[in-house]
């Protein structure tokens, strides 16, 4: 289960986005992560994906920095 829709999330993805060059399209490959044990969420398969799954990570990581919350 992800994070729910709120204003202080949708925010905080668009920053997190933003400081880590994520296009806006991308941000729905990232809600899924925000609901899940970081144990679980992907690792770069070395296949030069776009984006790649260590971006998506990393933007994860950075909107529950922001938001002052730990990984689910």
């Amino acid at each position: 289960m992800s994070l729910p829709r709120t204003p202080e999330v949708e925010r905080a993805l668009a920053a997190a986005s933003a400081e880590f060059g994520l296009a806006e399209y991308y941000r729905d490959n990232v809600r899924p992560l925000l609901g899940v044990p970081d144990r679980g969420w992907p690792r770069c398969c070395g296949g030069g994906c776009e984006p790649c799954a260590e971006k998506l990570c990393a933007v994860a990581r950075r909107v529950h920095e922001i938001l002052g919350i730990a990984p689910a």
